[in-house]
């Protein structure tokens, strides 16, 4: 007999239902106030295991040979607008590709020069909430602001100093950012943020420099993030505590995990040390610990939920790794693979994960992939 699609859909909720609760452990943290700042505590457990989350790849945007429109030579930040079009900017040719959501070829926007609307280095591009493109020009140091038809709208004055990284331009156009203080390996960053003007409006945190000719492995950094609400997320990865501030800078809640930290391994030395051949024959002291930071970035999706990077790989992938996920409350849920790039240039839009990567010959491309929450 012929089942019902109804009948048939029915028994896959069930199911799902099933899996779920047996998936599903009682959260065994504490939440409570002190000083008007919210403290969430963390096992070392999280509430559902692995299988919770997944991605499946179904758009590539990018090729070897064939038409220029759909070739690149080094994408350097993404974007995607409510219609689900695609933003690419090149920093090596000099402006922004734009693509619908099936892939297809729409315009390019901006050009290689120093006139109105035209670009050296595009490092960063952003749909801001008034549906103008943002672009970063790190080349020129400025930033360039495009109507989403490619009509070149403004920009700001050109050549400042002390020019930062963007990490965002929040819904009140205030600026958040990174100041990298020098190279690997002295290292060192100042994360900031700033008026319209790129005056500093407030330092939410600094990372000392390291000792010059030494890469230290072990070295602790300062990570941030901005939320869709404009919440500020940043930790310094010595110890496993997230800070949230409000939009106007003020701490309103700690996130805190119990943890183990990661050793470090023989394997994890050998890569380390083929890694760093030619810097440790230049005279170079590579400094290996016994144990990984307590994480590597921080990233925030369109739901509000954190993705905590940490320093296990995925088995096989020396490129790919393991995140652990807080919801918004600050709820430890998942510890999950990520079979993708999650990393500084991510987008996350309408349950969809949009990221830089390379084809098998290594070549740049977009892919996008559907995201898949199994709770």
């Amino acid at each position: 007999m012929k089942k019902h699609p109804l009948f048939i859909l029915t028994i896959g909720f069930i199911f799902l239902f099933i899996f779920c609760q047996q998936q599903k452990t009682i959260w065994k943290g504490t939440i409570e106030e002190k000083d008007g700042v919210i403290i969430v505590k963390n096992p070392k457990e999280p509430i559902y295991g692995e299988d919770i989350f997944s991605l499946t790849e179904d758009l590539s945007i990018g090729r070897a040979e064939g038409q220029e429109e759909y070739m690149f030579s080094r994408i350097s930040s993404i974007d995607v607008d409510n219609e689900e079009n695609v933003y690419v900017a090149d920093s090596v040719s000099a402006h922004i590709k734009v693509f619908d959501r099936h892939g297809q070829y729409i315009r390019t926007i901006g050009r290689r020069g120093q006139g109105p609307g035209e670009m050296q280095m595009p490092n960063y591009v952003q749909i801001t909430l008034k549906n103008e493109l943002l672009v970063q020009d790190m080349g020129a140091r400025r930033l360039l602001f495009f109507a989403l038809n490619g009509d070149f709208l403004r920009q700001d004055v050109s050549g400042r100093t002390g020019f930062p990284l963007l990490i965002k331009m929040d819904s009140n156009e205030i600026f958040i950012g990174i100041v990298i203080l020098a190279p690997p390996p002295l290292g060192g960053k100042i994360i900031q943020k700033y008026d319209p003007d790129f005056n500093i409006i407030k330092t939410i945190a600094e990372e000392k420099q390291g000792k010059r000719g030494v890469f230290d492995i072990g070295k602790t950094s300062c990570f941030c993030d901005v939320s869709p609400s404009d919440n500020i997320i940043w930790g310094d990865s010595k110890e496993y505590v997230l800070q949230i501030l409000n939009s106007q800078g003020v701490l309103i809640k700690r996130i805190i995990k119990d943890q183990n930290p990661l050793r470090f391994t023989e394997k994890d030395k050998e890569m380390y040390e083929q890694r760093y051949a030619e810097a440790i024959q230049a005279g170079y002291e590579l400094k290996l610990p016994s144990h990984f930071p307590a994480f590597k970035d921080i990233f925030v999706d369109e739901k509000e939920r954190i993705f905590v990077q940490i320093y296990q790989h995925v088995e096989g992938k020396e490129d790919l790794f393991f995140f652990e996920v807080f919801d918004p409350d600050g709820k430890y849920i998942a510890k999950v693979p990520v079979l993708a790039k999650l990393d500084r240039n991510s987008v996350w839009k309408r349950n969809k994960f949009y990221t830089i990567d390379e084809d098998n010959d290594g070549l740049p491309v977009v892919k996008r992939y559907e995201i898949f929450w199994i709770f």
